[in-house]
């Protein structure tokens, strides 16, 4: 019988040291971006709103000469004007509604104590405020609501707020003002017979990725708006807040109009059973016409994504980074397909040749 031969495999010490140092360098980069996320979604919003505006600088700096400073400083200046109008228009109203809906909030927790009212089902036949009696005696507030000074929180969050705002504003004025430069210099690193090529795909990126986001958006603030019409016209109060909220919510592919539906529907039965009835008719039509006739409009002429595609993005960027993930799904799966389909095309070319 014969012995069997043992077989050794000798690693260089420098290639062990190159494998330790990659995974290393792996893992730090990972434990970096992890702590620096929130910066991270701070630098998506600013790309996300740079996108939007940037149509409107190009336009300007073409009618100033080529002038890019001063057609960036133009279009930051009108965005702020517009939103300070906005602001100017609704503010006032909103935080009247706010302040409305909670002097509202006792009587809601009266009736929903008691028994009474149109939550009254939530006592009387699941016992809610029974258990949360319950779990406020036997573990505290902390308990409940998974929360400790709740001064400090807030004020934290506002200051964090405040910072996240101006930085965001700051960082977009920046991408775009400098944004075909450093776009430039990333094709000098391309060698020159090949940047006629990636100038066409970076081309192609840029009218996939702009055109949905000056589409999510336009869309967002159509179903805002005719959702505020419908809630002020039907009596229900708080219909600017509520709009508001329809159009943030709006922004999120596929799950954003529904999860607004739902919340809004819950408000307006609250307000009267004909005021439900026909917010929840208004969302049903509106999400057809949303769906079949505005989506399309907009992921069929610039992402040119299937519905199934468009579905498993944004499935997996809310598992990876949640809402910002979702909002982002779109646009990288879009990114990805035009990088493959120009892949493909000179592959087919050179074998061809």
């Amino acid at each position: 019988m014969t012995a069997e031969r043992e077989r050794l495999v000798h690693f260089r010490v420098r290639t062990v040291f190159l494998v330790i140092g990659t995974l290393v360098a792996v893992g730090i980069t990972l434990k970096v971006l992890w702590i620096s996320r929130h910066v991270l979604a701070w630098v998506f919003i600013a790309l996300f709103l740079a996108l939007a505006l940037n149509p409107a600088v190009d336009w300007l700096e073409r009618r100033y000469g080529g002038r890019r400073g001063l057609a960036t400083g133009t279009v930051m200046l009108a965005a702020v004007a517009v939103i300070a109008a906005i602001g100017a228009l609704f503010i006032p109203t909103l935080v009247d509604q706010v302040s409305g809906f909670a002097r509202k909030v006792p009587d809601y927790l009266d009736d929903l104590t008691k028994g009474r009212g149109r939550l009254g089902f939530l006592q009387t036949k699941y016992h809610l405020v029974d258990k949360a009696r319950d779990a406020l005696h036997e573990g505290g507030a902390k308990k409940l609501f998974g929360l400790t000074g709740t001064a400090v929180a807030i004020t934290k969050s506002v200051i964090t707020a405040v910072v996240a705002v101006v930085t965001i504003v700051f960082m977009t004025f920046f991408m775009l003002l400098e944004g075909p430069t450093w776009i430039e210099r990333v094709f000098g690193l391309v060698r020159a017979e090949a940047r006629p090529r990636w100038r066409a795909v970076g081309r192609d990126i840029y009218r996939t990725v702009g055109g949905y986001v000056t589409g999510n958006l336009l869309i967002s603030l159509i179903a805002g708006v005719s959702t505020a019409i419908v809630l002020l016209i039907m009596g229900v109060p708080y219909w600017v807040a509520l709009g508001l909220i329809v159009a943030i919510l709006d922004l999120i592919p596929l799950a954003g109009a529904t999860i607004a539906g739902i919340i809004i529907a819950i408000v307006a039965f609250l307000h009267s059973i004909p005021a439900g009835i026909v917010v929840v008719a208004f969302f049903i039509v509106y999400q057809q016409i949303e769906n079949h006739l505005l989506q399309p409009v907009v992921y069929g002429r610039t992402v040119q994504l299937s519905p199934l595609a468009v579905l498993i993005s944004v499935l997996i960027g809310a598992e990876l980074a949640g809402v910002l993930g979702a909002l982002a799904a779109i646009p990288v799966a879009g990114t990805l397909q035009v990088i493959l389909v120009d892949f493909l095309r000179h592959r087919r070319a050179a074998t061809a040749a």
